[in-house]
Order: C-alpha cells, then sequence, then structure tokens
C-alpha cells in the first residue's frame, strides 16, 4: 500500500507497470530511491546516452529482463537502431562520442570502477567534463542495481525477450 502512489506515478508515466517496478514496490523506501536516481539521470546524459549504456551494463552484467526492456525502450524511445544496439551491448557505438561514455561505463561495470587513468583520459579526450564522467557512473550504478535485482529475483521479462547469451 505504502508503494501503490510511487507505482501510480510510474503507470502515469510509462503506461504500464513493468514487472521491475512490482518488485522493487515490495520494499518503497527502495523504490523511492530508484525512482528518485532514474529521475535525477533522466535530467543529465540524453535519452540516447542512457539507453546505450544500459545495455552495454546489462549485457556484461547478464541481465535478460534489462536487455530486454533496454532494448525495447532503445528501438522505441531513444529510436536507436537495431545495429547500433548490438553495438551497445558490445560497450561500443559507431557515434565517437557516445562510443567514449559506453566504452567507459563498460569498463566501469567490468572493473568494477577500478578504472585506468587512459580510461578517464580516453572519455575526457572525447569532450565529457569531469561532471559528465560523474553522470555516467551514476548511470550505471543505476543500471547494475536493477540487473543484480532482476537476476537474484528472476524477474518475468513483461517485453519482447531477448538473451545475453544470444549476442554473436
Amino acid at each position: 500500500a505504502a508503494a501503490q502512489p510511487l507505482l501510480d506515478g510510474v503507470e502515469k508515466q510509462l503506461g504500464v507497470v513493468p514487472n521491475l517496478y512490482r518488485l522493487i514496490a515490495l520494499s518503497p523506501a527502495t523504490l523511492q530511491g530508484v525512482l528518485a536516481l532514474g529521475g535525477a539521470m533522466a535530467k543529465t546524459l540524453n535519452v540516447k546516452t542512457r539507453e546505450r549504456i544500459a545495455l552495454a551494463v546489462a549485457q556484461i552484467n547478464g541481465c535478460d529482463y534489462c536487455l530486454s526492456a533496454h532494448t525495447y525502450l532503445g528501438l522505441n524511445l531513444a529510436r536507436i537502431d537495431a545495429e547500433e544496439i548490438a553495438l551497445n551491448r558490445r560497450g561500443a557505438s559507431s557515434d565517437p562520442m557516445a562510443n567514449a561514455a559506453v566504452a567507459f561505463a563498460a569498463e566501469v561495470t567490468r572493473s568494477r570502477g577500478h578504472v585506468s587513468d587512459a580510461d578517464l583520459a580516453a572519455v575526457r579526450a572525447a569532450g565529457f567534463t569531469d561532471a559528465q564522467i560523474v553522470e555516467i557512473v551514476g548511470v550505471v550504478v543505476e543500471n547494475v542495481f536493477t540487473n543484480f535485482l532482476n537476476n537474484v529475483a528472476g524477474t518475468e521479462i513483461d517485453f519482447p525477450v531477448v538473451h545475453a547469451a544470444d549476442l554473436a
């Protein structure tokens, strides 16, 4: 009951309440925190960059739920084409600036934040400010949480299914 107003807000924004949010609602405090972080991150990097990062992180973490959700959102919300989504899942992009962000996000995920000076230099050389680097890490963290939670819970996928293992 405590989470219902928050879930109503999700439904108003998305038109539906995805199973992920139903799961998080088991802890209204966690749902509130996740929604606050998501809302804050939505005001930072553009939607294409956030979705590209989400795809890379979900692929690395083997989260089929998030991979399915962000493939759907990437195609339909961010208008990213299928070839680009495949690149994003590999931690890359055909756009040079996005490539730097996605590659950095992938390295943050793989290294658990222990990136090299060269990794930081590369993302800065692409034109990202220190504030934007913090935002990239914020988007990674937001997605790592949902990846881990969905992997723990085995959340039923309510999007067209995409499997991390199917990346050719």
